[in-house]
């Protein structure tokens, strides 16, 4: 049977097939010379304060169904950036996450934090929406790229001026993500095929990857409890989506989440 993962995946090839008889791969790639440049990625998690904060922008999740119905992207990451997160993420999958390419060109006119295109990447040209769209960084999960695909991606990415944030959850993909270019390793506490999530994932992983590397702890993230234990134990950032999404008010709930409250 299919997990949630591979229905993902396929529909995301169809995304990517549809999308270059859309618009071709060169006009696409003749676009990027007019895409703004935004601040680094990595630059402003490794000097942030504390704890990097990655925030995030989704309107749902397959695991958690819609959870926020008043969703304006743009006015969420105004309010990210008045709470001085250090970074926004925007989740762009459309099928299950209802998210869109669109959402990311809005925040990127709206504010001028460094943003994250979230995705599940599997070819070149994600990479190119992403470039045109306003992104700094973008995602890979190593999950999905098998073999050489990761480390090529990874390449493509950094020539494109995207910072590669390479995600695990099994510790069997660990050396490949090590060895695939990227300076930001995210450790996802969810696991994709099951959407069970476990903050002690990211503790159990941990002291497996070496100091040179930003260590950012993804999902499952609620309070100062679990920003504080995965600070202690070497994670450099986090990245909180449904805390934030549920929040009734976003600059409160990340004051506690900091602690600073």
């Amino acid at each position: 049977m299919d997990t949630i993962l591979d229905k993902i995946v396929s529909r995301k090839k169809e995304e990517v097939f549809l999308g270059r008889k859309n618009i071709p791969e060169k006009e696409l790639y003749s676009l990027i010379e007019s895409a703004p440049v935004r601040a680094s990625f990595y630059d402003a998690l490794a000097s942030a304060r504390n704890i990097g904060v990655i925030a995030e922008i989704k309107k749902a999740s397959p695991s958690a169904g819609v959870m926020r119905e008043s969703f304006c992207p743009e006015t969420i990451a105004r309010e990210y950036e008045s709470g001085g997160v250090d970074c926004i993420s925007v989740l762009t999958d459309e099928h299950f996450f209802k998210g869109s390419l669109n959402d990311l060109g809005m925040v990127s006119k709206a504010v001028k934090t460094p943003l994250l295109r979230k995705e599940f990447v599997i070819d070149y040209y994600q990479l190119l929406e992403a470039r045109v769209h306003g992104a700094s960084a973008i995602l890979f999960i190593a999950e999905v790229l098998l073999g050489d695909d990761l480390k090529y991606l990874v390449g493509e990415a950094i020539k494109l001026g995207l910072e590669p944030l390479v995600e695990l959850y099994d510790p069997c993909h660990l050396d490949r993500v090590l060895a695939s270019g990227t300076r930001l390793v995210g450790i996802n506490n969810r696991d994709l095929r099951t959407f069970v999530t476990n903050l002690d994932h990211t503790l159990d992983l941990l002291p497996k990857i070496p100091p040179s590397f930003l260590v950012v702890s993804e999902s499952g993230i609620r309070t100062n409890q679990d920003v504080e234990r995965l600070k202690n134990a070497g994670a450099r950032a986090i990245l909180v989506g449904e805390t934030f999404m549920r929040s009734g008010d976003i600059t409160s709930t990340l004051k506690k989440l900091r602690g600073d409250d």
